[in-house]
Formats: C-alpha cells, sequence, structure tokens
C-alpha cells in the first residue's frame, strides 16, 4: 500500500492531514452505501469539515474519487498480475474472479466507479482497462487448454461483476461470504467441463428456513 504522503505534491501540516484522511474515509463510506452521486457538500458534512476545506483538498469530484479507491485499484491490478503469472490459467482465472469479486463485496463504492468508469477519473478508467486486458489473455490462454468454455466473452466478466454488486447481505461478513459463494458458481458455468466442487458455505441472505422447508 502506498503512502500517504507519496501520493501528495508536498507534505501537510497534521491538521490538514487529519482533515484530508476523514474526508477520504467519509467519501469511501459514502460511496459504499449511497453511491456515486453523493453530494461533495454531504462528504464535508461526514467528515466534519466545511466545503471549503473539501474543495482546497479536492477541487473536483473526479479527484476525490481517484484518491478514496487508490488502494482498491492498486489491490486490483496486483489480483490480476498474480492471477496472469500463474503457469496454469484455470486457476489463475478463477483466482481473478474471487478475488476480484471479494474486492468488490467490500465495497461497493469502488464496483459503481469500476463499472461505470465514472466520468473523468484516469486512473478508475485506465485500472479498469488494465483488468480487462489482462483478463482477455488470462481467458484465452484458459479457451487453449480446454478449461473455459468456447464462448466465452469479457461481458461475461462484467456480467459476473455488476450481479456480484447485486448482493445485499446484513453485515460486511455476510457479504463477502456470499461473494464467496457466488464467484464459485459463476466460475463453474464458466469452466467448458464443470468440475462440480464444493461450494463454499452459504450466507444468510433471507428469512427463508434452510432447505426451504415450511416453519
Amino acid at each position: 500500500m502506498r503512502a500517504v504522503t507519496d501520493r501528495l505534491p508536498h507534505p501537510l501540516r497534521s491538521d490538514a492531514l487529519d482533515n484530508r484522511e476523514r474526508i477520504l474515509d467519509a467519501a469511501r463510506a459514502l460511496f459504499s452505501t449511497e453511491g456515486m452521486d453523493v453530494p461533495m457538500r454531504e462528504v464535508a458534512r461526514r467528515a466534519g469539515v466545511g466545503p471549503a476545506t473539501l474543495y482546497r483538498r479536492f477541487p473536483t469530484k473526479q479527484l476525490l474519487v481517484a484518491e478514496a479507491f487508490a488502494d482498491q485499484l492498486d489491490a486490483c491490478r496486483a489480483i490480476v498480475d498474480e492471477g496472469c503469472a500463474d503457469p496454469d490459467p484455470r486457476r489463475g482465472l478463477c483466482l481473478v474472479i474471487e478475488r476480484i469479486c471479494e474486492l468488490h463485496a467490500r465495497d461497493r463504492g469502488f464496483t459503481e466507479a469500476f463499472l461505470s468508469a465514472y466520468p473523468g477519473v484516469k486512473d478508475v478508467a485506465a485500472g479498469r482497462e488494465y483488468t480487462v486486458k489482462a483478463v482477455a489473455g488470462l481467458a484465452q490462454r484458459a479457451k487453449e487448454t480446454g478449461h473455459l468454455r468456447s464462448d466465452f466473452v469479457l461481458d461475461d466478466l462484467i456480467l459476473v461483476l455488476m450481479a456480484n454488486k447485486g448482493i445485499h447481505a446484513a453485515s460486511a461478513d455476510e457479504q463477502v461470504k456470499a461473494s464467496r459463494r457466488f464467484a464459485a458458481l459463476a466460475i463453474q458455468a464458466l469452466e467448458a467441463c464443470p468440475r462440480h466442487a464444493s461450494l463454499p458455505p452459504a450466507a444468510h441472505l433471507t428469512s427463508a428456513p434452510p432447505h426451504g422447508r415450511p416453519r
């Protein structure tokens, strides 16, 4: 993870640095729960700073979005690089799908920014492009070894992420748990010859009794 000061043009006073971190924490929380349309003034209110302080640190919402998700973009790139480096393309593709789904499950705001390539945020757009290109090469290798279904297209990966975004659970832990199970189901659907391996534990998402039995 990059140090905060590595991303700053010059050192900030401790109070200014505290304000900056409060703004970023508030932005991440609001983007995660409310989506990308949260007004800048609401971010300032949640952070406990005035609008002038917010705009002094982040003159545009695009800059705020890019900085708020800098660590997630780094993590996404690291996941893709690890998957592509695996000599077994099937295993590498599974790793990418599983971990990216989990990363997105932990931060819904990042998912929205990533999927929409939020306007004007070059870092997010570049991260999406890098991920798509890398997965394209990994998928082609998996096809050539007969592990990935021949009709797979990159839009299928976007569909998986869009569906993963729709998971809603009562807690962050249950959200991640559900995402892991969903990723396992998606991987089986994309395999040329599904192995039907055991799925991760199911998350508690509904009030229905186990196995659909009546109460």
